[in-house]
């Protein structure tokens, strides 16, 4: 399974304060010293939104991160959840309603995985089979079979499955937010983008809603509903949706993060749609390729990904792709002309950034 290019929430489902699950509200976070890790931060996250934190080394991603469960405390502003201010949360009681995952894990290695994953219902009081039964599920959900992984330890494990078990522990008491610190950053590329994928799923599945920490731009957009773009001192330079993001990035430190392949980077988050495809049928000596059947060689979806499509032009003759409907039914041929459209197509519908960092909205 793939990530599919944006079945992001869409706009105007978090347009919307009512459902609002973590707001910071001018959180700020200044060291002895004068050292400014967030200055004065306004950011709202949305009810089952995955909101992406992304930026250099040294924006304040993972101290933004730490304010909302309050593994850091903030020097003044506010951050609330779920409508309450956490100063006011005991820090343990707030952190045990909060998952959080981080880049290694952090697995108690002298307990199997199932007693890993129970940690915190355990805390809660939960009865031996209520407990027994949700590591199960989330086991099955993480996809480590039960009856083979339950009684393994930690260095049994594989970097990728010690991953999943700590997002299966993060996951354990039902929490509403999930906070991850570059939770993919210590796997191989290939195990990073399988972690991605399965997380991608678990995440729509269960709806939770989740801030992602990276430094990686092609997993903030592959990932992300929103991505928030930081710059030094944790200033919020740029807010929006993947293809906004790449398409018009804000000028200067967000149009240097993203970087020259911003448009390779929109290949792979376009989805094709009908207005794609070609409208004529070929030279009236071929038939009718809207009546053939089957179709030969390589075909593409309604829904595939531009990345793909360009991968089987390559294969194509002069007419270009065929592209299906998902009842299987030809509904056109995909072109290189097709696939340049698209890009545009995406690139006009994007919203244009604000022109000053300040005025960059919260929701």
């Amino acid at each position: 399974m793939d990530i599919p290019a944006r079945t992001a929430l869409a706009p105007d489902s978090l347009a919307t304060s009512s459902d609002v699950v973590i707001r910071l509200d001018k959180a700020r976070k200044e060291y002895p010293g004068g050292t400014v890790a967030v200055t004065d931060l306004d950011l709202e996250v949305h009810e089952h939104e995955l909101l992406v934190l992304v930026g250099p080394s040294g924006c304040g991603k993972s101290t933004t991160l730490r304010m909302v469960n309050r593994l850091v405390e903030l020097t003044s502003g506010r951050v609330f959840v779920k409508g309450q201010d956490i100063a006011q949360i005991d820090p343990v009681a707030l952190r045990r309603r909060i998952g959080y995952v981080i880049q290694h894990v952090g697995l108690f290695p002298h307990r199997t995985v199932a007693q890993n994953i129970a940690t915190v219902p355990s805390l809660l009081g939960w009865p031996a089979q209520r407990r027994q039964e949700r590591t199960a599920q989330l086991l099955e959900l993480v996809d480590l079979p039960p009856e083979t992984y339950s009684h393994r330890y930690p260095h049994e494990l594989s970097g990728g499955e010690q991953q999943r078990v700590g997002v299966a522990r993060a996951l354990a008491a039902d929490p509403p937010v999930l906070l991850m610190d570059e939770p993919f950053g210590a796997v191989d590329p290939v195990g990073r983008r399988n972690l991605q994928q399965e997380f991608w799923r678990i995440q729509r599945t269960l709806g939770t809603t989740v801030i992602l920490v990276t430094h990686d731009i092609d997993e903030a957009v592959r990932l992300g509903d929103r991505i928030a773009v930081l710059s030094q001192g944790g200033r919020l330079e740029q807010l929006a949706d993947a293809v906004t993001l790449l398409a018009r990035p804000a000028p200067g430190m967000v149009t240097e993060f993203v970087g020259s392949g911003r448009t390779v980077r929109l290949l792979a988050i376009t989805e094709i749609t009908r207005e794609d495809l070609a409208a004529e049928v070929g030279p009236p000596e071929r038939p009718d390729r809207s009546q053939r059947a089957p179709v030969q060689g390589p075909t593409l979806r309604l829904g595939s990904r531009l990345d793909d499509a360009v991968a089987a032009l390559l294969d194509a003759d002069e007419y270009g792709v065929p592209v299906l409907d998902w009842d299987g039914a030809l509904v056109g041929h995909l072109t290189a002309a097709g696939v340049l459209g698209a890009l545009r197509r995406v690139a006009a519908g994007a919203e244009s950034p604000p022109t000053d960092a300040d005025d960059v909205p919260t929701c």
